[in-house]
C-alpha cells in the first residue's frame, strides 16, 4: 500500500507570500514608504531561497538577524508568526489595503498608480473585473491610460490564466517523478516512463503523460492500487489500458498501459509532438507502414513490424532516432533522413558555471561554502563564477565597486586553501537605461568574466541598449537576455536578428539561464542565435545550493535548441575561454 508521508509546516513558504504581499501593500500606499517595500521584498527573496525551515531560527532574534535580508524588527515578525500564525502589523494592512487589488499589482506594468487609478474610477478590485472592464472598453475613458497599455494588460491577463493551467517543467518533472516513483512499485508493472511534453522538456506543461508497460492479468489490480493510493486526489477515468486521474497537487496524470511488444511504439505516439508524430505517420504511409500507439504494421498484410523500442521504429523508417528534446516538426525529420541531426550537448559536458550569486549580494551561501559544495556535488567541473550584483539593484545588495575588491581578496584566499583558481571573479552588471553599465571600466577590466543584464525598463524596446553593452569591450556575455518571467512578466521588444548579429561580431555570449520561471533564451530563440554564429553559455544564475541542479535544465533547453557541446563556451576548460576572450578584445580594444 503507498503511503504519503506529512511533512512539518512550511514556514518558508508561508512568511514568504506574507513579506510579499506586505511589500505589495507598502508600494500601493506610496513613495513614502518605498523603502519598507523594499525590506519585505528582500525578506520574501531570503525566505525563497533559504534551505533550512526558518522556525530553526527563531530560538532568538539574533539567530535570524544574521540571515541576509532579515533584520530585527522583521525578525520579530517571524518569531510572531510562528508562535501566533499572524502578524498584528500585516493584519493592520489589510484593512488599509484592498487585498485583492495585490493581485494586479504582480501583473506586468500595473505599478501601484495604475491600480489605484483604476480602483478608484472604475471600482476595479481583481483579475476579473479588470477583464470585464477591458471588454466593456471602461478603460479607454480613463486619462494615461492609452491603447498600448490596454494591450499590455490584455497579455498580462493571458499570462496569468496560462499559468494557472500549466506547470513550470521543473516543478512538473518532481511531480512526474514521485507518480513514476509510486507507480513503479505497483504490482505488476515491467517498466514505466514518462512521455508528452514532460519528455520533451518544453518549459511549462498541462499534464503527466505516463506509459506503463504490464501483462493483462495484472493490469485491474493494478489500477485499484494506483486510485487508491495518497497521491490521487480523485479519478477521472479508468480502464484496462488508461487511466487519468488528479493528483493532490491538482495536476492531471494519464497513465497508458501496454504489452511488452507496444512500449516503443507507445513512447513514441504519446510522446508527440503532435506535429511530429503526424509528419512520421505520413512518412511511413509514403513507404507503404502504418504507424500508431500500438506498432508499425504492414499495409499489405498487417504484419507486425516494429514497436518494442522507438529506436526501431526509427530505424525502420530510415531515420536517426530523434531525441525527445527535437521532436516539434522544425525540420528534425529531413535532418534525420540525411542523417544530419546534431549531437547533443549533455549535462556531463558542462565543465562549470557562468553565472551564481553569494551572500555578498542576495546569494544564501558564503563563497567558501559554495565552492566546498559544488566540489563534492559537481566533482567535474573545472571551474565557477561567482558573479554578483552591481550597486544599482539595490533589493539584490548590489556591491559597490569597493565591495568588490574586498571580495577578491576573500576569491583568492579561498583559492589559495583550494590549492587552484577553482572560483573566477565576475559579476552581473547592470545595463542602464542609456546602454552604459554600473561599473567603470577600470574596475569592469579586473573580473575575469562579466555579465551584463537589463533589470529594469521593461515595457521599452530593448534592442539599442543590449547591443550598446555587446560593444562594451569588457562585457563577456548578456544575462537573461529576453528578461521574461514564465506566467508573470513577457519578454521585452528586442530585434533578435540584430542584437545576434551584434554579438556574434563582437565575440559576446548569450546565456542560457536555466532558472525555472526563466529558461531564456528559449529555444526558438537558442536556434535563432546559432544561426547567427553566437556563442552561448549556461548558467544556473543560482542564489542557494538547492539551485545548482537546475544546470539540467538549461541543458535541456539547450538541447531544445539543438546545441551542440561546441556551442556551449562552458562545456570548455578555462583556458580556452581566456582565448575566445582575447577575441573580443581584438575586436574591441579597451
Amino acid at each position: 500500500m503507498v503511503t504519503v508521508v506529512k511533512t512539518k509546516a512550511d514556514y518558508n513558504t508561508a512568511l514568504r507570500n506574507i513579506f510579499h504581499q506586505m511589500s505589495a501593500c507598502y508600494r500601493y500606499l506610496g513613495p513614502a514608504e518605498r523603502f519598507r517595500a523594499i525590506a519585505y521584498e528582500v525578506a520574501s527573496r531570503t525566505l525563497t531561497n533559504l534551505q533550512r525551515d526558518v522556525s530553526e531560527y527563531a530560538g532568538d532574534i539574533q539567530s535570524l538577524d544574521k540571515l541576509k535580508g532579515i533584520g530585527e524588527s522583521i525578525a520579530e515578525k517571524i518569531i510572531e508568526y510562528i508562535h501566533t500564525g499572524k502578524i498584528k502589523t500585516f493584519e493592520a494592512l489589510k484593512r488599509k489595503v484592498p487585498m485583492e487589488l495585490l493581485e494586479l499589482m504582480d501583473m506586468n506594468g500595473m505599478g501601484p498608480a495604475t491600480v489605484k487609478v483604476l480602483h478608484d474610477q472604475l471600482g476595479i478590485k481583481n483579475r476579473e473585473d479588470l477583464a470585464a472592464a477591458i471588454a466593456a472598453g471602461k478603460l479607454e475613458s480613463i486619462r494615461g491610460i492609452g491603447a498600448r497599455k490596454i494591450a499590455n494588460m490584455q497579455r498580462g491577463l493571458k499570462m496569468h490564466k496560462t499559468a494557472l493551467n500549466r506547470m513550470l517543467l521543473w516543478d512538473a518533472l518532481k511531480t512526474g517523478h514521485e507518480l513514476l516513483l509510486v507507480i513503479k512499485t505497483l504490482p505488476g508493472v515491467k517498466k514505466a516512463e514518462l512521455a508528452g511534453s514532460l519528455r520533451r522538456r518544453k518549459e511549462t506543461i498541462g499534464d503527466i503523460d505516463i506509459v506503463v508497460q504490464a501483462e493483462k492479468i495484472a493490469r485491474k489490480g493494478l489500477t485499484n492500487t494506483l486510485v487508491k493510493s495518497g497521491i490521487v486526489s480523485r479519478v477521472i477515468s479508468r480502464g484496462d489500458t488508461r487511466v487519468s486521474i488528479i493528483l493532490r497537487s491538482e495536476m492531471q496524470a494519464d497513465i497508458r498501459i501496454v504489452d511488452k511488444h507496444e512500449f516503443g511504439a507507445a513512447m513514441l505516439y504519446f510522446t508527440g509532438s503532435r506535429d511530429h508524430n503526424v509528419k512520421l505517420r505520413t512518412l511511413a504511409g509514403n513507404k507503404g507502414y502504418k504507424l500508431n500507439e500500438y506498432g508499425l504494421f504492414s499495409v499489405e498484410t498487417g504484419a507486425y513490424l516494429a514497436g518494442k523500442t522507438e529506436e526501431e521504429i526509427y530505424d525502420r523508417l530510415g531515420l536517426q532516432y530523434i531525441e525527445p528534446e527535437l521532436r516539434e516538426e522544425k525540420g528534425e525529420i529531413e535532418k534525420a533522413a540525411k542523417n544530419k541531426l546534431p549531437v547533443l550537448v549533455t549535462v556531463n559536458q558542462i565543465k562549470g558555471d557562468m553565472q551564481m550569486h553569494s551572500r555578498w549580494s542576495d546569494g544564501e551561501e558564503q563563497i567558501e561554502d559554495i565552492a566546498q559544495f559544488i566540489r563534492r556535488a559537481f566533482p567535474h567541473y573545472e571551474y565557477i563564477v561567482i558573479t554578483d550584483h552591481s550597486p544599482s539593484e539595490r533589493v539584490a545588495h548590489g556591491l559597490q565597486p569597493s565591495d568588490f575588491t574586498r571580495q577578491f581578496k576573500e576569491i583568492d584566499k579561498i583559492n589559495t586553501k583550494l590549492g587552484f583558481k577553482f572560483i573566477k571573479k565576475g559579476v552581473e552588471v547592470d545595463i542602464l537605461a542609456d546602454g552604459q553599465l554600473d561599473l567603470p571600466d577600470t574596475l569592469l577590466k579586473q573580473f575575469d568574466w562579466v555579465v551584463a543584464a537589463i533589470h529594469s525598463g521593461f515595457t521599452h524596446d530593448n534592442t539599442a541598449r543590449l547591443i550598446k553593452a555587446c560593444n562594451h569591450p569588457y562585457v563577456n556575455c548578456i544575462g537573461h537576455p529576453s528578461g521574461r518571467i514564465i506566467g508573470s512578466r513577457e519578454a521585452y521588444a528586442v530585434n533578435w536578428e540584430q542584437l545576434f548579429l551584434s554579438a556574434a561580431a563582437t565575440n559576446t555570449c548569450m546565456e542560457i539561464n536555466a532558472q525555472p520561471s526563466r529558461l531564456d533564451l528559449w529555444d526558438d530563440l537558442i536556434r535563432m542565435a546559432l544561426n547567427k554564429g553566437v556563442c552561448l553559455t549556461i548558467s544556473t544564475d543560482a542564489h542557494a545550493l538547492t539551485q545548482y541542479e537546475f544546470m539540467q535544465l538549461g541543458v535541456w533547453t539547450a538541447r531544445r535548441g539543438g546545441c551542440r557541446r561546441k556551442d556551449i563556451l562552458n562545456t570548455r576548460c578555462w583556458n580556452e575561454i581566456e582565448d575566445w576572450k582575447m577575441k573580443k578584445r581584438a575586436v574591441l580594444p579597451a
